[in-house]
């Protein structure tokens, strides 16, 4: 015998999402006329070793993914214990997000990275975009990967509606 069943409703799934910490990211892009665009996300992971792939996913009504889409390219900044300011500013909606944290542009591909919040940063081409709901899966092949020097903080965490510091080595 089959029991019909609903989809959880979205109180219980933010809930559920919420119980397990993940690691937070800011990922970035910028248009045609160099404007920066980005968002926080905990929605990312690796995918594949060869091709060296990783994943993040971004909401299908923010302003970044058509950006992302257009131009083929995004930097993911994974963010250390002391970069809960750039998590904050790109947790929210609105303009003023690069004007809340300092940010450069890579040498390599343009790209906003956020060296003062970031222990590491990853620029990515666009190698397969994936609907899956209210959100999209991008799937980036990595370009540049660099872990940055200068910081001892351990990987910012978001879990149970709060932000942590993973332990520094």
């Amino acid at each position: 015998m089959t029991t019909a069943l609903s989809p959880v409703d979205p109180d219980s799934y933010r809930t559920l999402m919420a119980s397990h910490p993940g690691g937070v990211a800011v990922v970035t892009t910028h248009d045609g006329l160099g404007t920066p665009y980005g968002f926080a996300c905990t929605a990312w992971c690796g995918v594949s070793l060869d091709p060296p792939l990783l994943l993040v996913c971004a909401s299908n009504t923010g302003s970044t993914l058509p950006v992302l889409a257009e131009r083929g390219w995004f930097a993911v900044n994974l963010l250390h214990g002391a970069g809960r300011r750039a998590a904050e500013a790109f947790a929210h909606r609105g303009a003023g997000r690069f004007s809340a944290v300092p940010w450069v542009r890579s040498p390599a591909t343009g790209l906003p990275l956020l060296p003062e919040d970031a222990h590491a940063t990853a620029e990515c081409r666009v190698h397969r975009l994936e609907p899956a709901g209210d959100h999209t899966v991008i799937i980036g092949e990595i370009f540049r990967a660099d872990t940055l020097p200068g910081t001892d903080q351990g990987p910012l965490l978001y879990g149970n509606r709060r932000y942590a510091e993973w332990p520094s080595p």
